[in-house]
């Protein structure tokens, strides 16, 4: 559904919130541990609302569907028959970036203009400490890729027309501790925030630390955290800080996942102070995603959870082992996970639509069809749908 610029939507809440959730589970029958999934809108020639998603993980697997999951077509790169693609990002129905995870060029940035029908190889490196963690996109021709340190600073790549990828100047980046790195578990430890804009986050460290660059990655500071630090397994996994000056990030020890203190936290001034979520998810979670600013999604192997106040407090709602996120909009949110799992979680809040006409502002009122508030929901299964 699309809106005119004047136009505000705003979320509403109706009785038995947290009762009346649905994650509807898909299950793609794919070998794989998926790490990645995006989604974009677009429109083909005749001006029909195309929704692509798109999901990648390990033994060389790249899923597209083009009908709400109902198919998936498997999409093959030449010469990447056993990579591990821990990161995607799609910018329409034709052009995504897919970004590998291993060492030296086993790390891999690929793109496809045409729908993934051809791939081309864009950017690896022969370095061993050469390991990529995570790729974000501003534009079709702007994007980010992070990797883990070498030579005591982590690196940042870049890319400014779609192309060509440059490693930004580390003049400013703050020295990363000793053992510390960020994880390729879900491809959000490399966020995008507001107008230039960049967020990461670390872990491995004595200290779990998020990095920020208000001006593309000119210049840099860094922020210790809450999180708990002090192993190579645990720290930040994941951020999400789209928001505005609300910040929500999640992590824990994936060695010991059912460990719920101090696996997430929250922000209210960019990210420059943090606080402990008041109640926290059960487990570390992999990954986190605004669905509509009030409302977070965190997942992990132990299950989901969701936040209705930003991230101060979480409430279990569905045992999935899922890694990743991604939210299209308001009633469009994606999550994967191991054995090619697929599901979409079914937004239960209802929303209005209001014109900014002080008399009568409020043009409409919708909710998601899948999930009423007169509907007990709860975790639903489907025939697993069919690969191409």
């Amino acid at each position: 559904m699309t809106f005119g610029a004047s136009v505000a939507v705003v979320g509403l809440m109706f009785g038995a919130l947290l009762q009346a959730q649905e994650w509807q589970i898909q299950t793609s029958g794919i070998d794989t541990n998926l790490r990645a999934v995006s989604a974009a809108t677009s429109h083909d020639s005749a001006g029909h609302e195309i929704n692509s998603v798109w999901t990648s993980g390990s033994n060389s697997v790249i899923l597209r569907s083009l009908d709400e999951g109902k198919t998936w077509k498997r999409l093959h790169i030449r010469g990447a028959e056993d990579l591990d693609f821990r990161g995607l990002k799609a910018l329409d129905d034709k052009i995504v970036y897919a970004m590998s995870s291993g060492e030296g060029e086993k790390s891999r940035i690929y793109k496809t203009t045409d729908s993934g029908e051809t791939w081309e190889l864009q950017f690896t490196d022969k370095r061993k400490a050469f390991f990529l963690d995570a790729i974000v996109c501003d534009s079709d021709t702007q994007c980010f890729a992070l990797a883990d340190p070498i030579d005591g600073k982590f690196l940042l790549l870049q890319t400014r027309e779609g192309k060509l990828w440059t490693p930004l100047p580390a003049d400013h980046l703050p020295a990363a501790l000793p053992g510390e790195g960020a994880f390729a578990a879900s491809n959000s430890a490399l966020a995008l925030g507001g107008d230039q804009e960049l967020y990461f986050v670390t872990g491995g460290a004595a200290k779990s630390r998020v990095f920020y660059s208000p001006n593309w990655g000119q210049t840099w500071s860094v922020t210790e955290t809450p999180f708990a630090g002090g192993k190579a397994s645990a720290g930040i996994f994941s951020i999400e800080p789209k928001e505005g000056a609300t910040i929500v990030a999640v992590g824990g020890d994936y060695k010991n996942p059912a460990q719920t203190a101090s696996v997430a936290a929250y922000s209210l001034d960019r990210g420059k102070t943090w606080a402990l979520s008041a109640s926290q998810p059960s487990g570390y979670r992999s990954a986190v995603a605004s669905v509509d600013g009030a409302l977070f999604v965190a997942v992990g192997p132990t299950g989901a959870d969701v936040s209705l106040d930003a991230g101060v407090h979480w409430k279990f709602s569905a045992s999935l082992n899922l890694n990743a996120i991604c939210v299209l909009d308001v009633f469009s949110t994606w999550v994967v996970g191991p054995n090619g799992t697929v599901a979409r979680f079914h937004n239960p809040k209802q929303y209005e639509i209001r014109n900014g006409d002080r008399a009568n502002p409020a043009v409409a009122r919708f909710q998601s069809e899948e999930c009423r508030a007169e509907k007990s929901c709860k975790v639903a299964s489907q025939a697993a749908p069919r690969v191409r």
